[in-house]
């Protein structure tokens, strides 16, 4: 181009160089539930709606279908923004279950697959999700399907009438996004003013979003207080140095007990039911989540700036800055990106392409802790000196 001739100074501006990136929302809870009598206004079949003020949904909720003891649990455990769809119940389990699913018709999704469009919608991705006291073995087999697409966690209930055909229903499953809890929580209801079931998943949600806020994902859902809770619907032992125990049976099942020590009630157990070992703990696959998407979104900036050698160089800073942040603050173990030459031919940058690769180590939990006691007589020796000093 031939400059204009101009009397005068000329900017130029330019914006290369490496970006920070903004980490995912994680604490944000995606949630399908039943609420015949709720206010239609404010919560319209089928539909994402968007909560930030939970105190005011629950007086909107009405006492029937799971919707107000569902979001009660979530307020007793923390405060964070909470996508919910709300459907009509059917006129016995498989008609529920299939609303809960739900469906695309004309371009409008329902039930669970309306958590897809929740971004679209309102703005914000779910991350955190279930389906409280409608989580048949149907609707958990379609909500692991709406969590691999969000790159969410999902939490469901371990069905079964005692111990051993809640592992056997375990059995039936094999993703990495998957949680599966064991029994119920009991908890006061004022409505019914008595003690009733209290859904687990539901209180799974409100604590996986308080933790994130607090400790963040790198933190698993187990041994944390949960609130608001006075019972569990089943008997379940625990003894820490037990591992044949009803909890330990079912944590060796990958199924997470619910269980009454240190004080309280807690969860127990990390782990998911991914098929690969690598993503066995709910902390890796929740890692890798966060990841994939961070960074993904963050680069956003990069694409179909000029393909230069800076703009890869920018790529590769970027995600290593990023790296050190989240090693910093404990979040991963270590991480390292990189640009590899004989991954990127010359053909491939002709038409625009570029890989970049990287690795990272998520933080495993301490699942097990080995202990060695031993008595001697050690202390003995210097008995006598004791005894002169006491």
């Amino acid at each position: 181009m031939v400059d204009q001739y101009h009397h005068g100074i000329s900017l130029v501006e330019v914006s290369d160089g490496a970006r920070s990136l903004a980490i995912v929302a994680t604490a944000v809870i995606g949630l399908v539930v039943t609420g015949p009598a709720a206010d239609a206004a404010a919560f319209p079949l089928d539909r994402p709606v968007l909560i930030t003020d939970i105190a005011t949904a629950i007086g909107k909720a009405g006492v029937t279908g799971t919707m107000k003891r569902a979001l009660t649990a979530i307020a007793d455990q923390v405060k964070t923004p909470i996508v919910l769809v709300r459907v009509a119940p059917g006129a016995d389990e498989a008609e529920t279950s299939a609303a809960v699913i739900g469906t695309t018709t004309d371009g409008i999704k329902s039930g669970l697959q309306a958590l897809l469009a929740a971004e679209a919608q309102v703005g914000i991705r779910p991350r955190i999700l279930g389906c409280p006291g409608l989580d048949t073995e149907e609707v958990t087999a379609a909500l692991i399907v709406v969590a691999q697409k969000l790159r969410a966690m999902a939490y469901a209930s371990a069905i079964g009438t005692d111990v051993a055909t809640a592992i056997a229903y375990r059995g039936g499953f094999a993703a990495r996004e998957l949680m599966l809890l064991h029994p119920d929580f009991v908890s006061f209801d004022v409505d019914a003013a008595a003690n009733v079931t209290s859904f687990a998943v539901a209180r799974a949600l409100g604590l996986r979003a308080r933790i994130d806020q607090e400790q963040g994902f790198a933190k698993t859902l187990s041994n944390v207080t949960v609130q608001g809770v006075t019972g569990l619907t089943r008997d379940i032992q625990f003894d820490i140095q037990d591992a044949g125990t009803e909890a330990g049976l079912l944590n060796a099942a990958d199924i997470t007990a619910l269980i009454r020590s240190g004080g309280g009630f807690r969860f127990w157990g990390s782990r998911t039911c991914s098929e690969d070992p690598l993503f066995a703990f709910e902390s890796a696959t929740r890692t890798a989540q966060v990841l994939a998407d961070t960074i993904a979104n963050g680069l956003m900036w990069a694409i179909d700036k000029p393909l230069r050698p800076s703009l890869v160089k920018d790529i590769v800073e970027t995600i290593n800055a990023e790296f050190r942040i989240l090693r910093s603050a404990g979040a991963i173990l270590g991480g390292h990106a990189w640009f590899d030459a004989d991954r990127n031919p010359a053909t491939a940058l002709q038409g625009g392409k570029v890989v970049i690769d990287y690795d990272y180590t998520p933080v495993p939990p301490l699942e097990q802790l080995g202990l060695t006691q031993r008595i001697t007589d050690t202390y003995l020796a210097d008995f006598a000196a004791l005894v002169a000093q006491a």
